[in-house]
């Protein structure tokens, strides 16, 4: 069982009426099990060849997850091509790059926007034979030979079943390890994003390894919601989930994960620290909410679990009495949480693909959650470390996976050797080289190891940065702690060669809103919101909370708050929200500049960019906020 279609096939024979899919529509879910799966994705193939796909053919893929656009990754992998997902809210010019830069000979689009979005670029799209769309919804009209519909296609592949219904077995049995499963574009931090090819062994030995430390079964249910072209989903949706045979369940629309989340009740989850941080200013946002008696009983009860998991990450003993209380707590406080936000039967939970904060991280562990950090790379087949049960530290990332080697180079940098590690850069030799030096990847990451054996990710090396007087700071960890905050959704450090830190601020448009709202504070406009003076007070606090658990010497000493929010639509983050540095530093340098000036106000002048390329100027003025006389005063204030 070496590659994902040969896996298909032992499923549909070994577990064939067990669930495999669910997807909820129209507020119903729609169950699939392994046989439904295989009888899918062999129409798909078959119908794919009759339209002339063949080995090494690139199948392009866009949208929301749906059962559908999973079969198309393994349909295409059964006739020896290779599917290319994109991000489904790519803008159009991403969407050409990767199409064309692949060299995608056939696109699955999942419904009228996406096909929209293709048909606007036909012109610069010459591989492209055939746009094939799942969502009929609105498509009535659409006459242009080019398009086909997902179940025409299906069609075509059961007429070719009755003439010879050995095929598609015939098909499975010639997929090789070695075969592309996978192109996945990376996020592309300082550019154009990359073609990372990975193979079946690559993925599936990445899987194996993981295995040998958690303990899935085909009993396991988990949520399918992350974006399809992230590397993370391709892991655990596709071929861990082919893998083990258990259970993907896909909600309806991206705006009911958390709803759809609570029916299922997943065993395991994956999320990007993103996911909790909003998780965390939700629930924070409710308790503020609460009435003064519910707030006090949750404060003192996180009190005791804060005690407890710092007990327990410590590796001492918990005292008969506060195990007495976090039991209680547990019935009032943290089990009513857990059940909120759908991780009632959650055994394991893995935050990966960027750092987290250490307090979000341990907040919630504190509530029961046993939420542990991974660390990959998209061309080491997305896991090369995690933390094992009752490792869990809110510093590191864990050890390596079995069978994976990681050494950290005479410069700081973290160096991968393992079966995962990719083929090469599609198209771009001289990338590729530069990533893998002999056996090794060379994954740009920062970090270094404890006596434990423990992997500490510092942050990107080329981002790890000094002040003007030497001293070394890294803006992901400052910029982790001030993300903390419900209040606060981005930031961005910066501090290079400068006398101070400064920072860049995003506030969380929906959480500062309420807040607004119950404070009476009227606005207009998410810029209008930012620079009230009462919001600026609030992150003001924020910044000086933050500034409290910094040393002395990388401490921010002035900060101003963006008038929008970063936007990967403005190449301003990634897909993946990383933060692009190098353009946000040429973007932003007067603003930048401005903070290391004595100016209290800076005019800005920006573009934004709409989904279908439109473009829209906005201007107005932004204050900047001197936190270095409080900062001052408080350590004298400390000294005395």
């Amino acid at each position: 069982m070496d590659t994902i279609p040969k896996l298909l096939a032992r499923n549909a024979r070994d577990l064939a009426r067990r669930p495999a899919m669910r997807e909820k529509e129209f507020g119903i879910w729609q169950t699939y099990t392994w046989a439904d799966v295989y009888e899918n994705v062999k129409a798909l193939a078959l119908g794919l060849s009759v339209l002339g796909f063949q080995e090494n053919d690139k199948l392009a893929i866009i949208g929301d997850n749906r059962p559908q656009l999973y079969w198309a990754f393994v349909a295409a992998q059964s006739l020896r091509g290779v599917p290319v997902p994109i991000y489904q809210d790519a803008i159009a010019q991403e969407v050409q790059y990767i199409i064309h830069h692949s060299e995608a000979k056939v696109v699955i689009a999942e419904d009228q926007e996406q096909v929209d979005k293709i048909l606007s670029l036909r012109e610069s799209l010459p591989y492209v034979e055939r746009v094939i769309y799942d969502d009929p919804k609105g498509m009535r009209h659409y006459t242009d030979p080019w398009l086909m519909s997902f179940t025409k296609v299906q069609e075509l592949g059961r007429e070719l079943d009755r003439k010879n219904p050995n095929l598609f077995q015939q098909l499975i049995e010639k997929t090789q390890p070695h075969d592309l499963a996978l192109i996945s574009y990376t996020s592309g931090t300082t550019g154009f994003p990359k073609g990372t090819m990975l193979s079946h062994r690559n993925l599936l030995s990445a899987c194996q390894a993981f295995l040998q430390v958690e303990r899935y079964s085909p009993n396991n249910e988990l949520m399918a919601y992350l974006p399809m072209a992230w590397i993370g989903d391709t892991y655990w949706s596709l071929a861990m989930h082919y893998l083990v045979g258990f259970c993907i369940n896909i909600p309806e629309e991206p705006e009911t994960v958390q709803r759809d989340l609570r029916e299922i009740g997943p065993h395991y989850i994956v999320a990007p620290p993103r996911i909790w941080e909003n998780l965390l200013a939700g629930i924070q946002v409710r308790i503020e909410d609460a009435d003064l008696v519910k707030k006090g009983i949750y404060h003192l009860f996180m009190r005791v679990a804060e005690k407890v998991e710092a007990r327990r990450s410590q590796k001492k003993g918990v005292p008969i009495w506060m195990r007495l209380l976090y039991q209680l707590g547990d019935f009032l406080v943290y089990g009513p949480i857990r059940d909120h936000i759908g991780l009632r039967r959650i055994r394991s939970a893995y935050t990966g693909g960027a750092a987290i904060g250490p307090e979000v991280l341990s907040y919630f562990r504190s509530l029961g959650i046993n939420l542990k950090q991974v660390y990959g790379a998209t061309e080491a087949s997305a896991l090369v470390t995690v933390q094992r049960d009752g490792e869990a530290s809110p510093d590191t990332v864990g050890r390596p996976l079995p069978g994976i080697e990681v050494r950290i180079s005479d410069e700081g940098e973290v160096l991968v050797k393992s079966p995962g590690v990719f083929q090469g850069y599609f198209k771009n030799p001289e990338a590729t080289a530069e990533a893998r030096a002999n056996e090794w990847l060379r994954t740009g990451d920062a970090g270094f190891f404890t006596p434990d054996g423990q992997l500490v990710i510092v942050d990107r090396l080329k981002d790890v940065t000094r002040l003007a007087d030497g001293t070394t700071f890294a803006p992901q960890w400052i910029e982790n702690k001030l993300k903390f905050s419900p209040y606060i959704k981005e930031a961005v450090a910066v501090g290079a060669d400068r006398p101070y830190v400064a920072a860049l601020i995003n506030i969380d448009g929906q959480v500062v809103g309420k807040w607004a709202e119950k404070h009476g504070i009227a606005y207009t406009s998410y810029m209008d919101l930012s620079q009230k003076p009462e919001v600026g007070q609030l992150i003001y606090r924020e910044v000086e909370r933050v500034n409290g658990q910094l040393p002395s010497e990388t401490r921010i000493r002035r900060f101003l708050i963006l008038h929008k929010e970063l936007d990967p639509d403005d190449e301003e983050i990634t897909r993946t929200r990383k933060v692009r540095r190098r353009f946000i530093a040429q973007k932003y340098a007067n603003l930048i500049e401005a903070l290391y000036s004595d100016t209290r106000q800076v005019e800005v002048t920006a573009t934004i960019t709409y989904e279908d390329g439109r473009r829209a100027e906005i201007r107005g003025l932004l204050s900047i906020f001197d936190v270095r006389e409080e900062v001052a005063a408080a350590e004298k204030g400390g000294r005395g």
